[in-house]
């Protein structure tokens, strides 16, 4: 498929379809529950970030958000859109990770008709959809540097043309941009142009992890079990006090998103001591979910783990005394051949490990050795050996005569 015809199949694809909706809302603000999360903090880091917000909201100028993937980045945006003098137009936001460059350029900028195969009429670019708007531009570290430079003319000058277009279209647009990368390392490997960042950063705003927000958490847990519960048509379970405490000491790489994924299961399994094991094999990964599930639940699980380790090390025992022969080992546990195979399979028993049985000087091959002070010995036998070998005779033939080919 060539680039034009992915243009005009991402033109009526449900993505974009969706980023047309938002145009036709009145207030798309109305269906954000992040903005509420931004509100109520007991953080000190997401009260200074809520501060700076209320202060650059109103400035009609472009900001930089930096922060880990989840950490809230898009909340941050809409919630400088609705503070700003904006608040009453149009929202978009547009991840340009998830496009190549050539269908990327054309759903910012729109193209004209003609502008390639298949394009019969023309159709406005996101920018143009959203005049007198916010647009985000989130993952922007990810556009190409050739797209990057004719985005810095569009914050520069605010004009800019379509694909395959002549005219210069004016627009006021502004721009707030999101990445997760680290800024100064894409600068040093020239993969972001630096005008272009000095352009983005007149307003840089870093938001915090959930790790350096704990106090947060509870009101996370307590927003998602209200919002999925009624999502999913389910009863708001509350986490117990075991759960709550293990998302405290959590680190949360996945930050809000991942705790919003841990309250979905914990509605849908509604099983606290798996969830907790599954934290505890994530935050260490040395430690197997089964290790983890013994720590947090009761007496039996403990039995079944310390009987299993047993069975192991006695077959392991028997497999060593009788060579590694299943047969004998089989008949000393009183199992059959099969069952044998079972738990050797079970337990991860393979092959390669009665290697560890012999060790290395034994597995190489055994050479005979002559004993030094026998060394006078063996040397005068070799040569009086050599005395009693017959001698070989060639019988010597006349030569043969070249005229007649007679001997």
């Amino acid at each position: 498929m060539n680039a034009s015809a992915r243009v005009m199949e991402l033109d009526g694809s449900v993505g974009t379809r969706e980023l047309r909706g938002e145009l036709n809302s009145p207030s798309s603000l109305d269906h954000i529950p992040a903005l509420e999360e931004l509100s109520a903090t007991r953080s000190p880091a997401m009260a200074e970030l809520r501060h700076q917000i209320d202060r650059v909201a109103t400035v009609d100028v472009p900001v930089l958000l930096l922060g880990e993937s989840g950490a809230g980045k898009e909340f941050a945006a809409r919630a400088i859109h609705a503070r700003s003098l904006r608040n009453q137009r149009t929202f978009l936001k547009i991840n340009c990770a998830a496009l190549p460059s050539e269908l990327l350029e054309s759903e910012l900028f729109g193209y004209e008709s003609g502008a390639f195969t298949g394009a019969v009429r023309p159709k406005p670019g996101l920018f143009e959809l959203c005049d007198h708007g916010t647009i985000l531009l989130d993952e922007i570290g990810e556009i190409p540097p050739s797209l990057q430079a004719k985005l810095l003319h569009v914050l520069q000058d605010q004009q800019f043309s379509r694909l395959g277009g002549r005219r210069i279209i004016t627009v006021d647009v502004r721009v707030i941009a999101a990445t997760n990368i680290d800024i100064n390392k894409a600068l040093e490997q020239k993969t972001f142009r630096t005008d272009l960042y000095y352009r983005l950063n007149t307003i840089t705003l870093h938001v915090p992890p959930l790790r350096e927000r704990r106090e947060d958490i509870p009101l996370f847990v307590d927003h998602f079990l209200d919002s999925l519960s009624v999502q999913l048509g389910c009863v708001p379970r509350p986490l117990s006090p075991r759960a709550m405490q293990a998302c405290f000491e959590y680190s949360w790489p996945g930050n809000v998103r991942e705790l919003k994924s841990f309250i979905c299961r914990h509605l849908v399994l509604q099983d606290d001591d798996a969830l907790i094991a599954e934290l505890l094999s994530a935050s260490n990964p040395a430690v197997s979910p089964q290790e983890g599930s013994t720590q947090t639940s009761g007496l039996k699980p403990r039995i079944a783990s310390i009987r299993a380790e047993a069975e192991k090390q006695l077959i392991e025992e028997c497999l060593r005394k009788s060579r590694w022969n299943r047969t004998e080992t089989a008949r000393a546990l009183h199992i059959s051949t099969k069952t044998l195979w079972n738990k050797m399979r079970q337990y991860g028993i393979t092959d390669s490990s009665r290697r560890g049985d012999i060790p290395n000087g034994e597995r190489k091959r055994k050479f005979s050795t002559v004993d030094s002070q026998a060394g006078g010995d063996v040397e005068s036998h070799f040569f009086g050996s050599m005395d009693k070998v017959r001698p070989i005779e060639f019988a010597k033939r006349a030569p043969v005569s070249a005229s007649t080919g007679t001997r």
